[in-house]
């Protein structure tokens, strides 16, 4: 090849060189603008779903509900709830849910329920309310009261008592589930080897909140959803259906022991999922 060529052939590369170094400027200005008009999209903001648990329980018996939740786009806060008493444990949960930015959809497991009844008051943020096998007392109403409202409940003979100090003097009583009757009573429909990890570290109620009376009812004004569980031992079904029908809840059923939310969190997650399509937008 003479000189002449080879100049030639060194041309013709340049020039091909230029060409593909201005069509990738092009490409990349074209994905950058595209990217840009994603990312000006305005979007939709899921609620935070709070998720308050009962008696003998912690916020671990949630954890099916989580997973689901959080892999649908759900911020989710599941707060240990104290135990000690009706209005002190609703005044904590309160103090969560002023925590949370945005809208919230509330969830309460058993005596959570009751919990959640008397935290969302003036509580603007909070738009549904979901009850899961749970307690939703009127004013002056107990959940020890609306547990033997019906028959059914074989909670009673299962339980110890324990007693512990109060803080300003004087004992409170402790109420836990036996471990050999935890399965039965508490959890009929979940695996053993599941069920005494969860009666080695259950969280005992207070007797004294199981018998103080609601002086708030949340669900009068906020709409709920109500998921009853048909094979409940500690509130009976009738119960439930008592409680979700004078709320005007939209309510589900499941044939399902107390521990719904561990052996079914699917139903759990889409319950609470339906609660915030229907009222966040």
């Amino acid at each position: 090849m003479n000189l002449k060529s080879v100049f030639r052939a060194r041309k013709s590369a340049a020039v091909l060189g230029a060409v593909a170094g201005v069509a990738a400027l092009s490409m990349a200005a074209t994905a950058g603008a595209a990217d840009a008009t994603v990312g000006h999209r305005p979007s939709v903001q899921k609620p935070t779903v709070v998720l308050v648990h009962g008696a003998f329980a912690d916020a671990s018996s949630w954890n099916g509900v989580v997973k689901r939740l959080e892999r649908d786009g759900y911020p989710v806060v599941a707060p240990a709830n104290p135990l000690r008493g009706l209005a002190s444990d609703a005044d904590y949960i309160h103090s969560v849910l002023k925590s949370v930015k945005g809208p919230v959809v509330l969830a309460g497991h058993s005596y959570g329920g009751a919990v959640i009844s008397q935290a969302a008051t003036d509580g603007p943020n909070v738009k549904a309310l979901v009850y899961i096998a749970a307690f939703a007392p009127d004013k002056g109403e107990s959940a020890l009261e609306l547990s033997n409202k019906f028959p059914g409940s074989t909670l009673g003979p299962t339980l110890d008592s324990v007693s512990f100090p109060l803080s300003g003097g004087g004992t409170g009583t402790d109420l836990y589930i036996k471990a050999d009757k935890f399965h039965d009573q508490f959890a009929a429909d979940v695996p053993e080897s599941i069920t005494d990890l969860m009666a080695a570290t259950q969280r005992p109620v207070a007797a004294s909140a199981l018998e103080e009376k609601a002086t708030e009812a949340a669900w009068k004004t906020i709409p709920s959803w109500d998921l009853v569980t048909t094979e409940d031992k500690n509130i009976p079904p009738a119960s439930q259906r008592f409680m979700a029908d004078r709320a005007h809840a939209h309510t589900v059923e499941v044939n399902a022991s107390h521990a719904v939310s561990v052996s079914q969190p699917g139903a759990v997650t889409r319950l609470i999922e339906q609660a915030a399509t229907s009222t966040v937008r």
